[in-house]
């Protein structure tokens, strides 16, 4: 399988990334394990999470995904086999939020306590902070690569305009962002199409969007509201029941059934095939889907395929 560099980074990755946000939530460190074992036995190895997956879960308080990934790690060996990469910024508690340097020194200890490794290879500012000048954040993620606890870092939730005042930073000698993500898909384009995404290819930024699949939505298991009902993740999709979500599924039905391959599959492929995106985010909370996921990158669009989802999701 041939590797993608994330933007201008010395890191190199599969072209697609698992969603850790999945770990302590819908799936349990059993089935963690069995999910990280194939992700890795089928040639990938980019692995995303953040300190505060999944604290929104009842009983949770965040960091139950790093820790499910570092006893994993601890498990199975093999940590220069994978990518890691992990977020801070989201609020984990009182006074834990933020990109201020103080609270990015004990934020990365944590993550790395959790992970069961002395390094981070993808640290990312899980949002943008306003309370927290660029250039503080940026000398704090120096001070993190230069003690090795951290190799590249990236952003995530960032417009245009904050992640282009960092780039511009770096210029002076300050680490750079060599990632971001955004929330992207075929049913999420306006956001990151434009000014965002015109940024990422002018400077080399590699993307690597998160809901890749719309929570499930683009794989088509969501036709109707009775099809969401008692499904952990299937609220987050309700919002894309109207004619228009709709049309993209019935687009990627055509498509899907053109290429013998499912509609997520599908969704998948489009994202592969954009120019910006480095490795698409997904989850899944079986070896089934899992499965399912992995083979996308089997999946070639020719133009006609890309015409017509281009035009169902305008």
């Amino acid at each position: 399988m041939e590797k993608r560099q994330l933007g201008a980074s010395s890191l190199t990755v599969a072209p697609i990334a698992f969603g850790g946000n999945v770990f302590g939530w819908t799936a349990d460190e059993a089935m963690s394990f069995k999910i990280l074992d194939a992700f890795v036995g089928a040639g990938f190895d980019f692995i995303d999470t953040a300190d505060v997956y999944s604290r929104w879960n009842e009983g949770n308080e965040g960091g139950e995904s790093e820790t499910i990934i570092g006893n994993w790690l601890a498990s199975r060996g093999g940590r220069d086999k994978v990518v890691i990469a992990t977020k801070v910024g989201m609020e984990m508690g009182p006074d834990k939020v933020g990109l201020s340097p103080k609270y990015m020194a004990e934020a990365v200890e944590a993550s790395l306590k959790r992970l069961q490794t002395d390094y981070i290879d993808l640290y990312q500012s899980h949002k943008d902070d306003p309370d927290t000048p660029v250039e503080a954040t940026l000398e704090a993620y120096a001070r993190l690569i230069e003690q090795g606890k951290v190799r590249e870092i990236g952003a995530s939730n960032f417009t245009a305009e904050r992640l282009g005042e960092a780039l511009a930073l770096s210029q002076k000698g300050l680490p750079r962002y060599q990632s971001l993500q955004p929330k992207y898909s075929l049913v999420e384009r306006d956001s990151f199409e434009g000014a965002l995404e015109d940024l990422c290819l002018a400077e080399n930024v590699g993307v690597i969007g998160y809901f890749s699949l719309a929570s499930g939505f683009l794989t088509g298991k969501y036709r109707s509201k009775a099809d969401m009902a008692g499904r952990t993740r299937g609220s987050r999709g309700e919002k894309y029941l109207n004619a228009k979500g709709l049309g993209v599924v019935a687009a990627l039905d055509a498509v899907a059934d053109k290429h013998s391959a499912k509609p997520g599959q599908v969704a998948m492929a489009w994202l592969l095939a954009r120019p910006s995106v480095c490795a698409p985010i997904a989850s899944a909370t079986n070896l089934a889907q899992l499965d399912e996921l992995l083979k996308s990158v089997d999946v070639v669009l020719d133009a006609d395929d890309s015409a017509r989802l281009d035009a169902a999701s305008a």
